[in-house]
């Protein structure tokens, strides 16, 4: 579902040059669950708008489901990005003036999906995440653990290959976030749905099938669960 091939990236600045992410190759196959561990300055963040295909990187290739982003111009990539994946980031990025159900509609209205198929997603997905009957209220009526709820709705309304949560239980307490994490692992085991999580914390993380460091831009292995050591350096992800 997810390969990244001998990956490096760099930012220039003048003509300084700053290496962030070093040779760095691993796979995730479908319906896994994997957390992208890593401290501020890690890489982390870098490497996910890699796969995101919201920057291209220096060296190396990334694929999901089989097709090679980095090959791709900025408008294919865009059309890759509305049908292939979802975003589920720390601060919801909701729209104010938008019901819950139009926020979670919204990814198909850019597909130009018919309002009545629209909304039979939208309220299923609203069922799935468990707040069923805040479909026509305002993000501003929600707390921060429900906002969080409708924005994972939205992330998987366009079925997308791979969905990439970025510090997803960031701003939420300990008892929510345990809520939040418990209803990603559901929904990865019922839908099959890839997720990548990209986390600093360690107990995040532990939630997970597998997960992979990232330490001063490289890839080390953090527990026995991620299999096997690349000849690049990277690491492969295999299911049991």
């Amino acid at each position: 579902m997810l390969q990244v091939e001998e990956l490096s990236h760099s930012f220039k600045n003048g003509n300084e040059i700053t290496a962030v992410l070093h040779d760095i190759s691993f796979r995730v196959h479908k319906g896994q669950m994997v957390a992208l561990l890593g401290s501020s300055g890690s890489g982390k963040s870098t490497l996910l708008n890699l796969m995101a295909g919201l920057m291209k990187p220096t060296e190396g290739n990334i694929f999901i489901a089989g097709h090679s982003i980095s090959a791709m111009n900025e408008n294919k990539l865009a059309e890759f990005r509305r049908k292939h994946i979802g975003f589920i980031f720390q601060a919801y990025e909701l729209l104010a003036n938008l019901t819950v159900r139009e926020n979670i509609e919204l990814p198909l209205v850019f597909q130009s999906v018919q309002p009545s198929v629209r909304r039979k997603k939208a309220l299923e997905l609203l069922e799935k995440v468990g707040i069923p009957d805040k479909a026509d209220l305002f993000p501003s009526q929600l707390s921060g653990g429900q906002q969080q709820r409708v924005s994972i709705a939205r992330s998987l309304i366009t079925e997308p290959s791979v969905i990439f949560a970025d510090e997803p239980t960031g701003n939420l307490d300990t008892r929510t976030e345990e809520e939040i994490l418990a209803i990603l692992k559901t929904l990865n085991q019922t839908l099959h749905t890839t997720f990548i999580i990209v986390t600093h914390e360690r107990e995040v993380a532990a939630q997970t099938e597998h997960i992979l460091t990232l330490r001063d831009g490289s890839l080390v292995t953090d527990r026995q669960k991620v299999a096997e050591v690349l000849p690049s350096g990277g690491i492969a992800i295999e299911t049991k």
